[in-house]
């Protein structure tokens, strides 16, 4: 479509867009898509005048509301476009259908104006793709069109001989290599640059979204449904190199996918990439399923997003890439105090043509007593991982917000109930229906408790882990693990058929086997004509508004009483907001002086949105308290109190009272102050806890003492002790979360001082203490002597004298907790920790940057890392 129309309708009178074409604006490792235009202007004198303009835009730009103007540069006497890489960019990847010999597509990179453009160039044709009238071709190369210049770069006609006069900053650069495939699609990111702002860029208004909302409702008027095809692959590669040919999983026997969707779980199990993030692996994986996708097709690399061993590829076919659009990707951590990236998702989520897909890959906690920490895992990817939206005035977009949602990984759910032996009977028997009916995941699906409304397919082969590596053969090692269909691909949406779902036998490289499936899914299609007259209606139809309404909501509610707010327990109120006769937008605004709408520990969600007519919207206050927020609420600093203010855009301000009250805990209390606390904290009147909060951290140095103080906390004494008692065998202690409602039950043990009904999991407590480390407002190893302490790392007597500056309580809970270490490493052997391992946990907890400072950079982090480590190995 000639997207020059979109363009034309955001000129003023006299300017005429000529041409336009789709281009990547290109700042450093920045890969931006550009709309560009070139725009001419006749002059009252009768002459003329051209600008390039560039736009950025939310989907195919088909009108004037479908982009943004960004930058405007004046094609004047001593413009020049030069060809930067005149040997191009590798970017698509791909197979001669006929020959059968590898083929590519290749992008041009363009300066001008000190930007740097990239555009395709079509096969066969060695210039790109723009020509000017009256200009001569934009591009490198041969043209048939007059005015070209032997040098290859475009000019103006009529100023020809200035394109041979460059500055030396102008002249051609070495072609840099890439190790790997260029991303083809654009990205949803916008870049608005300062120019944009001079040029008063249009804002998303009211109009604006009742038009998108109106559109959104009649979708069905303007686009059909076509099916595209969907491979979805997952494998745990048990940090294994690529050793074998992935044609056979990912093209063997099948048509070409129109998309490709191919996860990777444990693909480094190596400390470094735990720890550090890096790996070389993901080159290595990635250039493999780049050489094993289907040859009678060819693909652009959309996105690639990891997390530590958890990677996620989505390729398209070449001719699908201007389809895909608002592409996004995060990650959720949920390994050990939820943060770790050992177990976790990854998801890259897009808009297909009109339909919104989201793919997550997950790794879900291990062992098979574990089933209730996978369901945790599952519910917390859904809830924290979020996307944001090319608008950014619209909240964050979660896994459930879209049409599409398919879900692959290595979710660990296991056959119970069924000795090892009956498993591999009922496999011999291919009985997988009987063996079906104990798997923990069916079992959890069933109750509720995870993936709800998704549909998995008919398991119709033999569990895909735990295999010898190299063979086919089940587990031999020691523990003999049970065989189970720990790699699972799930699906939720409509018009989704599953056309296959299997195992890959034939490849040995893992422990577990690939899975793969194939999906038919049918995408909204946008009709170009349909969607036009559809928009002139809405369009005329809003015209006859009438704009002087002022609007007006009800709210259900709008006093709301948080009772007994504990540490790290989530509280929800909600209320409805009831829309009159005209639409409208709402959002909670800042009260003057404030930099927020709301205290730290609240979140209107969503905080702001738009209302149609007498229509309605669900808003849920979440109260949390973490360790941002604690110590000045345990203090009395801060309390449960905050008022809201709900705004209408052209209409008045509503008024939300907001109060309760927190229950003090040791989470958050400095380590002077629990020191100096010889009762439980919630035996305390709440003055003795505020005067104790508000302590200097040096108090009990100077020889004055309110009361006799205990030598550590009694609390980290609680938690210390239970793992001496029970966990220093504990295998992945430290690194295996805890359950979350067991940690409340610990942290109500600690507050209370019952420590007799402490009843968990050996991980729940150790997850604890590392929170209760987190959580201390000045850390172990004090603020003040920081730098002193990474100075010095790698000389241990200059070390140890750093710590012996520490404050009297800060020193003992060091050596305390160093010994308590040292004990763990003594069982090595039973609990496969080693000093790296808890140096590198402990590190970043005792020795943090201080406040207000940015997290610590990956040498700060390994400095940390071998200051502790010191003490794990030499005597105290």
């Amino acid at each position: 479509m000639d997207q020059s129309v979109a363009i034309q309708e955001t000129l003023a009178e006299g300017e005429y867009c000529v041409i336009a074409v789709q281009g990547v604006l290109c700042e450093g490792d920045s890969r931006q898509s550009r709309l560009l235009g070139l725009v001419r202007y006749r002059l009252e004198h009768g002459g003329q005048e051209h600008a390039l303009f560039l736009y950025t835009h939310r989907r195919m730009a088909i009108t004037g509301d479908d982009v943004s103007l960004d930058q405007i540069v004046p094609v004047s006497r001593d413009f020049a476009l030069e060809e930067v890489s005149p040997d191009g960019e590798l970017y698509i990847l791909g197979f001669d259908s006929a020959t059968r010999d590898p083929e590519f597509l290749w992008l041009s990179r363009y300066r001008c104006a000190e930007l740097e453009l990239e555009m395709p160039r079509p096969r066969g044709c060695n210039s790109a793709l723009v020509t000017w009238p009256g200009y001569a071709t934009i591009g490198g190369g041969g043209s048939n069109f007059d005015g070209l210049r032997p040098n290859g770069k475009g000019v103006p006609m009529d100023q020809s001989s200035r394109g041979q006069d460059k500055p030396e900053s102008l002249q051609p650069r070495q072609n840099k290599s890439k190790s790997e495939i260029t991303d083809m699609v654009r990205s949803s990111t916008i870049t608005v640059s300062d120019k944009a702002h001079i040029l008063s860029m249009q804002k998303f208004g009211l109009r604006d979204t009742i038009v998108k909302s109106h559109l959104l409702q009649k979708e069905e008027d303007y686009t059909y449904i076509q099916n595209f095809r969907f491979f979805v692959g997952t494998y745990n590669v048990n940090g294994q190199s690529p050793k074998e040919c992935l044609q056979l999983w990912l093209s063997n026997g099948i048509q070409a996918p129109d998309v490709y969707c191919v996860g990777f779980q444990e693909l480094d199990l190596s400390k470094e990439a735990f720890f550090f993030h890096d790996t070389p692996k993901e080159e290595e994986w990635f250039k493999a399923v780049s050489e094993g996708l289907h040859p009678d097709a060819k693909y652009a690399k959309v996105k690639l997003i990891r997390l530590v061993g958890i990677m996620l590829l989505l390729y398209v076919k070449q001719e699908h890439a201007a389809y895909i659009s608002e592409v996004e990707a995060e990650t959720v951590g949920t390994g050990i105090m939820g943060r770790m990236g050992n177990k976790g998702g990854v998801a890259i989520r897009f808009q297909f043509h009109n339909t919104s897909i989201c793919v997550v890959n997950s790794h879900l906690a291990a062992h098979i007593e574990e089933y209730e920490r996978r369901n945790q895992d599952y519910k917390d990817i859904c809830s924290r991982m979020q996307f944001c939206q090319p608008d950014p005035s619209l909240p964050p977009l979660t896994i459930s917000n879209h049409d599409v949602i398919l879900w692959l990984g290595d979710l660990n759910y296991r056959i119970e109930e069924l000795d090892v032996e009956k498993v591999k009977k009922l496999i011999e028997e291919k009985d997988f229906q009987m063996l079906y009916a104990y798997d923990q995941l069916k079992i959890q699906v069933a109750a509720k408790t995870v993936f709800e409304d998704f549909t998995e397919g008919e398991l119709t082969f033999q569990p895909t882990y735990k295999y010898d590596t190299g063979s086919d053969d089940w587990d031999t090692s020691e523990k003999c693990r049970a065989p189970a269909w720990c790699d699972r691909i799930l699906w939720k949406g409509k018009n989704i058929t599953q056309l296959s779902y299997q195992s890959h036998m034939a490849l040995k490289t893992s422990d577990h086997k690939p899975v793969s499936s194939v999906f038919d899914i049918g995408v909204r299609v946008v009709n170009d004509e349909l969607y036009r007259k559809t928009l002139e209606e809405i369009v005329r139809s809003l015209d006859k508004m009438e704009n002087a309404n002022i609007p007006s909501v009800s709210l259900s509610k709008r006093e709301f009483c948080f009772q007994n707010v504990k540490y790290m327990q989530l509280k929800v109120e909600s209320f409805t907001i009831h829309n009159g006769q005209v639409p409208c937008h709402f959002e909670f605004i800042n009260k003057p002086d404030e930099e927020s709408y709301c205290k730290q520990w609240l979140n209107a969600n969503p905080s702001r949105g738009f209302l149609l007519p007498d229509s309605d919207v669900e808003i849920d206050l979440e109260l949390f308290v973490n360790k941002t927020t604690a110590t000045k609420l345990n203090s009395g600093e801060d309390k449960i109190e905050d008022i809201l203010v709900l705004h209408l855009d052209r209409g008045k301000d509503y008024f939300l009272s907001v109060s309760g009250n927190y229950l003090p805990s040791c989470f958050g209390s400095p380590i002077h102050t629990l020191c100096y606390m010889r009762e439980p904290i919630l035996d305390l009147p709440l003055e003795t806890i505020s005067e104790l909060t508000l302590m200097p951290v040096w108090t009990g140095d100077d020889g004055s003492q309110l009361e006799s103080p205990m030598e550590i906390p009694k609390e980290l004494w609680m938690l210390v002790d239970y793992l001496y008692r029970n966990a220093v065998q504990q295998e992945d202690l430290f690194q295996q979360p805890g359950l979350r409602s067991e940690f409340e039950h610990i942290r109500d043990c600690l507050d209370t001082g019952m420590i007799d009904n402490l009843s968990a999991s050996n991980h729940s407590v150790a997850e604890a203490l590392l929170l209760f480390l987190e959580s201390l407002p000045e850390p172990v190893i004090c603020y003040s002597t920081y730098h002193n302490c990474l100075e010095c790392s790698g000389n241990y007597i200059a070390s140890k004298q750093v710590i012996s500056t520490l404050p009297i309580f800060h020193k003992n809970v060091f050596h305390y907790l160093m010994a308590f270490l040292r004990e763990l490493l003594k069982n090595s052997a039973k609990n496969h920790l080693d000093e790296n391992i808890l140096a590198s946990i402990f590190g970043s907890l005792l020795l943090r940057n201080p406040a207000g400072h940015q997290k610590l950079d990956m040498t700060e982090k390994k400095k940390a890392q071998e200051f502790i480590h010191q003490f794990l190995c030499n005597p105290l």
